[in-house]
């Protein structure tokens, strides 16, 4: 990553479950970040949440909270993830107090103790997010395993919509989530040229 800027925030924009609504979007996405020595950030993000919670409860909006641990801008240049479990586990449990209804969490690094994260939800769907770019047998044998860990689905970007076969991996990863396939089986999703069917 980057350096971060001088000043962090996170804020909100206006009428956010209106605006929502207006565009027929399926939930309303909050952050709670947690930046190492950043504690005003993870204040505004919990405000931000208490604030949107009863809008989206008056409307029938789905409250989504993604949950993120960030390495020390030092360290690891800015916005890197954190998948220390120790670290997430926590942040995921705060989410679900705060009133979410679907946690859209980064995977841990070790994806076998994904079963922790989702014990801590309770209830609440856990949804993982994709990260970094990574190759197509790492995206597949993770997502095996964080469905097996107990994932209720995924929120993948860049290892979609970069991928020189986006809808051959799209198939792929949707045998893995919603058929139980295996990463070995939904690889062969992507043999071949890229298609748009």
């Amino acid at each position: 990553g980057t350096d971060l800027p001088r000043t962090l925030f996170s804020r909100m924009i206006e009428a956010p479950v209106e605006q929502a609504l207006r565009l027929d979007a399926a939930c309303v996405v909050v952050n709670l970040f947690r930046i190492p020595d950043q504690p005003e950030v993870t204040d505004q993000c919990i405000r931000n949440i208490l604030r949107i919670k009863p809008a989206c409860d008056r409307y029938g909006m789905p409250l989504m909270v993604e949950p993120l641990v960030f390495q020390p801008n030092e360290t690891a240049g800015g916005y890197m993830v954190d998948g220390d479990e120790n670290k997430i586990i926590p942040l995921v449990r705060q989410a679900v107090e705060l009133g979410a209804d679907i946690i859209k969490a980064d995977p841990t690094n070790d994806p076998s103790v994904y079963h922790q994260v989702i014990r801590i939800a309770g209830d609440v769907p856990v949804l993982v997010r994709g990260g970094s770019r990574a190759g197509d047998e790492e995206i597949l044998r993770r997502t095996e395993e964080l469905i097996h860990q107990g994932a209720a689905g995924i929120v993948y970007g860049r290892n979609i919509i970069q991928h020189p076969n986006p809808a051959g991996m799209t198939r792929a990863l949707m045998a893995i989530v919603h058929e139980g396939a295996s990463a070995g089986e939904a690889a062969g999703f992507l043999q071949g040229s890229p298609t748009t069917s």
